[in-house]
Formats: C-alpha cells, sequence, structure tokens
C-alpha cells in the first residue's frame, strides 16, 4: 500500500517589490512581506513609515504602482475592499468605520446582512452579532446605537464585525489604542484561538510592550522601506524603537521638575449623576503633573469631563485657586481657566475639514478678533506662532485632517494653551500616536508644568502614566481607591487598586 502524502500546509500572503506614490512623494519603496497561516506579523513604524499604505494595498483600499502579492499561491490584485473580504482578507482601521447612527448589529454585519423570505433577519442578526461581542467580552445590547456607546467599546465592536467576516488574515491597525488592560486581555485571548485554527494576523501598534506577548516575528518600517526583519518577537523594545526612528533614543520620558506649594485646583466629594464616578478627593499643584490610572470603565473620562464642564455634576465641588466654580458647561470651565484635550481628537478636539488656522481660532476669537471682527491676517499670524510654539509640522493653510496623529494633537494643545489655562486636562494624550511622536508629546506636557500649569493625565497606558506624574490617582468602578507618590507608583501597586 502506498504511503499517504502529508498535505502541504496552505501558503499565506507573499508581496514583493511593493512601490507606492504619490504625485511626488514616494511613500513605499521595494517593499517585500511574508504573512504564513497561524502566526502575528507585527508592522512597525513610525507615522508616515509606510504601514497605513502597505496594509491598504493588502486589504484593496489602494492599488501599488508596481510589484506582486500571491495570496493562498494564486496571483492577488483587489481593486476594492470587498473583493479582499471576498478573498479572505479583511483590515480594521485605526479610524473607526463604524456607522454611528445605526445599531451594534447593524453595524456587525454592514454589507452582510442576514435574509429570511426576502426580508432582514433581525433575530438572527442579534444572535451572531451578541455571539461575536460574548467572544470579546463586551456586554452591550446588539441593539444600542453605536454613536451612544464610548469609544474602547466601538472599538471592540469594530473588532467584532471583523471577526464575523470569517476571514483568513486580518489586518489590525491600532486595535488596542482605545482599550484598556482587560480589554486587550481578551483581544489577545481571541487571536491566539483563531491562530491556532490557521488566521493569520499583521498587527500594527504603537504599544511596544504588547508586541512581545501577541507576535511571531517583527518587521520594521521607516521612510517607505522595510528597515529590520526580526524571526522572534523577543526583541528589546529599545532596539525596535532606534530602528524605527533612525537614530539614538536616550530617554523616553522627561525629567519632571518639582511642583510648588500652591494648589490650582481642588476636587472635593465630586459625584456624577450617573454614578460613573462617586465621592473623588484630590488637589493638583502649580507645575504638577497628576495622573488618572484605572482599568476602562473605572470612570477617569467622565471624571475630567466633568471637571471641565462637559458633563453634569450631582454633587460636590471643583475650585480653582481657592474659588468654587459653577461648572454647567464647558465655557464655564474655560471662563475659570480649565481646559480639556479629549480622548477623541478628530470628533470632539479638531474639525478635519478646516485648516491649521481655522482650528487654531476656534475657542481663541475673543483673544484675536478686534472690535468683534476676525480679520485673516490676524488668524494667520496667530497660527504662525502657535504653530512655532508647539512644533507643528505644518503650515497655517494646511487641512489639519492631513496631518499625523502627533501633530494633530499638538495643534489641540496649541488652540488652549494660548489662553493661557490654569489647568490643563489630557485625556488619552498619545493614542494612536507613533513612538518618536509621543516623546514630542511628553516634552510638552513637561513644558506646561514647567510654565506653572496643573497638569492631569488620563492614560490607559501605565507606562506613560507613571513615567509623566508626580502623583496618581487610581480609579476602579468610579470610586477612588487611592493616590500615590511618584516613588511609590509602581505598576504592581497601581494595579492592586484599580482591581481592587
Amino acid at each position: 500500500m502506498a504511503a499517504v502524502q502529508a498535505e502541504a500546509p496552505s501558503p499565506g500572503l507573499s508581496a514583493s517589490g511593493l512601490c507606492k506614490s504619490f504625485g511626488p512623494v514616494q511613500v513605499l519603496t521595494d517593499v517585500g512581506l511574508d504573512v504564513r497561516p497561524g502566526e502575528v506579523v507585527a508592522l512597525l513604524g513610525e507615522n508616515g513609515a509606510g504601514k497605513s499604505t502597505l496594509s491598504n494595498i493588502i486589504a484593496g483600499s489602494i492599488r501599488a504602482d508596481a510589484g506582486t502579492i500571491s495570496w493562498q499561491g494564486r496571483p492577488y490584485s483587489p481593486n476594492s475592499p470587498a473583493e479582499a473580504i471576498a478573498a479572505g482578507i479583511g483590515m480594521i482601521h485605526q479610524e473607526l468605520k463604524l456607522l454611528p447612527d445605526l445599531s451594534v448589529a447593524e453595524n456587525v454585519h454592514v454589507g452582510r446582512v442576514p435574509m429570511r423570505a426576502g426580508r432582514v433577519d433581525r433575530k438572527l442578526m442579534r444572535e451572531r452579532a451578541s455571539a461575536q461581542l460574548r467572544r470579546l467580552g463586551l456586554a452591550v445590547s446588539p441593539d444600542r446605537l453605536v454613536r451612544d456607546l464610548r469609544i474602547a467599546a466601538r472599538q471592540q465592536v469594530e473588532i467584532a464585525k471583523a471577526l464575523a467576516l470569517d476571514a483568513r488574515l486580518l489586518i489590525f491597525d491600532e486595535p488596542t489604542a482605545a482599550l484598556g488592560g482587560e480589554e486587550t486581555e481578551l483581544l489577545f485571548e481571541q487571536i491566539r484561538r483563531l491562530k491556532a485554527e490557521g488566521m493569520a494576523f499583521i498587527y500594527i501598534s504603537h504599544r511596544l510592550e504588547e508586541i512581545a506577548r501577541i507576535a511571531d516575528r517583527i518587521v520594521v518600517m521607516r521612510d517607505g522601506r522595510i528597515v529590520a526583519r526580526h524571526d522572534t518577537a523577543d526583541v528589546p523594545v529599545r532596539t525596535v524603537v532606534e530602528q524605527m526612528v533612525g537614530r539614538s533614543l536616550e530617554r523616553m520620558f522627561p525629567a519632571v521638575a518639582p511642583p510648588a506649594d500652591r494648589t490650582v485646583i481642588e476636587v472635593e466629594n465630586l459625584s456624577s449623576p450617573s454614578g460613573s464616578f462617586t465621592d473623588v478627593n484630590f488637589k493638583v499643584a502649580a507645575g504638577e503633573i497628576v495622573g488618572m490610572a484605572g482599568l476602562i470603565g473605572a470612570g477617569r473620562t467622565e471624571l475630567v469631563r466633568a471637571i471641565a464642564g462637559a458633563d453634569p455634576i450631582s454633587s460636590g465641588t471643583v475650585k480653582v485657586e481657592g474659588r468654587s466654580i459653577d461648572l454647567r458647561s464647558p465655557a464655564d470651565a474655560i471662563a475659570a481657566g480649565i481646559v480639556l484635550v479629549p480622548e477623541d481628537r478628530k470628533e470632539q478636539g479638531l474639525v478635519l475639514g478646516h485648516s491649521i488656522a481655522e482650528n487654531l481660532a476656534i475657542g481663541n476669537f475673543d483673544h484675536i478678533a478686534s472690535k468683534g471682527w476676525v480679520w485673516p491676517g490676524a488668524v494667520r499670524a496667530f497660527a504662525e506662532q502657535s504653530i512655532k510654539r508647539l512644533g507643528v509640522k505644518g503650515l497655517p493653510d494646511q487641512p489639519v485632517g492631513k496631518l499625523s496623529g502627533g501633530n494633530q494633537q499638538k495643534v489641540v494643545i496649541a488652540k488652549w494653551v494660548a489662553r493661557p489655562p490654569r489647568v490643563f486636562i489630557l485625556d488619552e494624550p498619545t493614542r494612536g500616536i507613533d513612538v518618536g511622536a509621543r516623546a514630542a508629546i511628553y516634552d510638552v506636557i513637561a513644558e506646561l508644568a514647567r510654565s506653572g500649569m496643573a497638569v492631569i493625565v488620563v492614560s490607559s497606558d501605565l507606562e506613560e502614566v507613571l513615567g509623566l506624574s508626580h502623583r496618581v490617582v487610581v480609579l476602579s468602578r468610579g470610586r477612588q481607591r487611592g493616590i500615590l507618590d511618584r516613588e511609590a507608583a509602581t505598576d504592581v501597586a497601581v494595579m492592586e487598586l484599580a482591581t481592587s
């Protein structure tokens, strides 16, 4: 009897010689990438390195100018995302592609609505959506509108949508940017299960501490080229960062000077009518950076939004320079010297279709308008001064939507620095921002404190909170669990409080 020959493993994705330019700008040059079934390949690089362009070529959103791709042993050249999905390749974009006025279930099934007898089978649609959400640990009704969800929950809906495609290759572009530790663990658990089933992943992330835990190999891009390949993910973060930025990176977090003895803002027994936070108490001095740590759902964002006048307060007081503030709107907070850089800069902090100058002018008309008139020359001069001060890489007339994430964040910060405020709150200040740009944002935050402002930083990145803060306020399920000095604020100490 003849021996039965073992079936060869199914080939995955193989790209070679990919090139792409947009006008005179060459964004990809001779790029090659291989992804085998059942593995996670981490694709790393700064903003502008070419990661998204390469991913969009593979996902069918744009066409390469040159080069070839094969998928599962056959030539592959999709003309649209629909063709890529039909071939078994899906992509979760960094910028969410959800439809806010549709339900969670409808978003999960966009383009693939189940039908029965010529009608939409809404029962089956809800059941399938609920099953995917349960796999990710998201306890939310499939009938809930997406616009009513927080950023982290929306990200999980986007992931559930991709998983429902039954794809064989998934491209994740910053999937954990808005997730906390618990949600990230659930995602990783799901990726490991799907890997065991032979699914392949291209994983793009600026959270380098995640890579060693989830990736099998690392590919590093810089200036549109592949500059390094690692056959293991067990590579020192410092090595990867230096390959990404093309230079030695001596220190990520800037030194912070001791704060002054003068209290700028005091929060006393602050509670939310929704119960998202209760009886919170803390002070921030001039020149001090106070970090807010906790898991998703701890109430951090709700707390700082209430302090900034964006969300209601049921009880408690907020004092600035010893004076109680009646916070009924963001305008009340701004008038008192409190400003907020929100967690979603694109939806809440910027008008993407407008220029840098126009975005900087918003919120500062009282400074640049002469007798009620807004002169273009005054707006441009104001923008030029702000761009120079914050080191924004862009021109006043450039649409802010065309900037990198780091430069967009600098524009939001510059808009408020010009006032100048007494209290500066930043919610997830480096979400979706690459390592090199993060260092620049950290320098800006440190400079805000050195100028005498009281600074509050909310971040899901624990290393970021510990690296920047003089003290750390830890929340869990809406309750304040403790305030740790810099020396006592270790990752273990914070997580013990955050999970209590």
